[in-house]
């Protein structure tokens, strides 16, 4: 079945004859359109994508399924005369934009997280993209243990890792490069910076790249010359973390189940030093549905696309994370992560 027909189904069992899709992901998923200006309007005799002028021909390549309309001339309040109720992207649309689409529609229905949940069951399509992106990840990984070393900044070595990935395949970066030296690793976002890699400092490296639209993500701990025993017990206990969890997983796992699993290790030597969930959901955009928290009492899905990270940060010390992409199979997952996952010593 259609996205757009399983969108419709789910549409008419909440009285709805007719959606409004503003999100930008969304409008891709459904219609193939990468366009960054343009709206659906979907129902059961009719699919449209409004665009302007510069998308238009862009449009009729990518949205073949769609009739394509010139927000110039298209007279939207007129066209929607005919719905009786039209669900919107409540959870995706800023007050601007809801009165704009108040404004033109008799009645909505806000479409909640429909069209997320949809996301978040991937087909092979979009799990061999993500395949790749990911493989480009590696490959930058790879790159980045052949020249970083004692002496170069945190911000010379994520940018050796982007310009390998955008040389090599990558269309854009998921999300900022993360590479955070000693104490700094104890950030889980942190920003490079010109701190300096040391001798027996730990480096927390976390990237990703986008390959055809689907996003990747993976990070790797690693040290620069001998570290000390403290810092190889935390790396140990994040893979052990790490290890468990990913024997848990597979379709219709608890999420809930499999971040606890990951977080009592942890907690038990490291008490509240990881305070993150255990992974998320990745396709279109770098977090999607599902995840892997305390508050995700629900079964994973077969062919979700989700990753495993835990991590600990020791403030003033260092920081540890792990994490794979993983895909969630009938009897377990499929790693598209290759990288080894020992303590590399540089």
């Amino acid at each position: 079945m259609q996205r757009t027909d399983r969108l419709l189904t789910l549409i008419h069992e909440m009285g709805c004859d007719s959606a409004v899709i503003t999100d930008r992901a969304n409008v891709r998923y459904l219609s193939g359109f990468t366009g960054s200006a343009g709206y659906l309007i979907i129902s059961a005799d009719e699919k449209l994508l409004v665009t302007d002028f510069r998308y238009t021909e862009q449009a009729a390549e990518q949205a073949k399924d769609f009739e394509i309309k010139d927000s110039a001339t298209f007279k939207v309040k007129q066209y929607a005369k005919k719905f009786s109720y039209t669900a919107f992207e409540d959870e995706a649309v800023s007050y601007k934009e809801y009165l704009s689409i108040k404004k033109n529609f008799k009645r909505l229905e806000p479409l909640g997280g429909i069209i997320i949940k949809m996301r978040s069951v991937k087909d092979k399509d979009e799990i061999e993209r993500i395949r790749i992106a990911e493989k480009i990840g590696d490959e930058a990984f790879i790159h980045a243990l052949s020249v970083m070393k004692a002496g170069m900044t945190e911000l010379q070595l994520a940018r050796e890792i982007d310009f390998y990935m955008l040389s090599h395949g990558a269309e854009r970066l998921s999300f900022e490069t993360i590479a955070a030296a000693g104490a700094r690793g104890s950030m889980p976002h942190a920003t490079p910076s010109e701190n300096v890699l040391k001798k027996g400092d730990l480096v927390v490296m976390d990237f990703g790249c986008v390959y055809d639209g689907y996003c990747s993500d993976m990070t790797r701990t690693v040290g620069i010359g001998n570290v000390c025993d403290e810092f190889i017990e935390a790396y140990n206990t994040v893979l052990k973390a790490q290890l468990t969890a990913l024997d848990m997983i597979k379709a219709n796992v608890n999420c809930t189940e499999v971040h606890n699993a990951a977080f009592d290790i942890i907690d038990s030597d490291y008490k509240g030093m990881f305070g993150h969930a255990l992974g998320h959901g990745v396709g279109l955009e770098i977090h999607e549905q599902p995840t892997f928290s305390k508050r995700s009492d629900y079964p994973l899905p077969e062919n979700a696309v989700i990753t495993v990270e835990p991590g600990v940060y020791i403030p003033g010390k260092c920081g540890v994370r792990i994490e794979d992409v993983v895909v969630a199979t009938p009897d377990g997952y499929e790693n598209l992560t290759s990288s080894a996952k020992d303590l590399i010593l540089i």
